[in-house]
Formats: structure tokens, C-alpha cells, sequence
């Protein structure tokens, strides 16, 4: 019981402290970049590149009434996946 419950504070923390993601070196909007979308929007633009460790990072990006992008999502998976 007392495992479980300590558990249950662990994952509370974790679900707390998530909030957007952040732009990492190599993504589109890294280091306060504005980049424009010619589409339209609400349009989903997606993203890849070979993060640290040679992990491959997934990225989706809304585009903003402005046209600028806006990173909603952000995972990370082996490279050998990617093919």
C-alpha cells in the first residue's frame, strides 16, 4: 500500500509539471525563430530530425491564424524505426 501510494504522488507530480513543449535544436521554431506557413490555418505541419543520442524526435505544428507555427506536440523514438 505504501508502494502504490507513493506511486500515485509520482505520477500526480509528472501530470503537473507537463505543460507545452519546448523547441529543441533542431526544431522549426528553435531559438525564438518566427517562421510563416504559406498554408492555411489550422493546417498540421509535421516535423522530424535526429535528436541527441541518435534518437529520431517527431514534432506536429499547427499553423496559427498569423501564419506563424505553433509546436503542439513533440515525441521521441529510436532511429532505426524511421524508415
Amino acid at each position: 500500500m505504501k508502494h502504490a501510494l507513493i506511486a500515485v504522488l509520482f505520477i500526480l507530480s509528472a501530470c503537473a509539471s507537463a505543460g507545452d513543449p519546448q523547441p529543441l535544436p533542431g526544431s522549426l521554431t528553435y531559438g525564438g525563430k518566427v517562421l510563416h506557413s504559406p498554408y492555411r490555418p489550422g493546417t498540421v505541419v509535421k516535423n522530424t530530425f535526429l535528436g541527441d543520442f541518435g534518437y529520431r524526435v517527431f514534432e506536429t505544428y499547427v499553423v496559427q491564424p498569423d501564419g506563424t507555427l505553433k509546436l503542439t506536440s513533440q515525441s521521441t523514438g529510436p532511429d532505426f524505426l524511421w524508415q
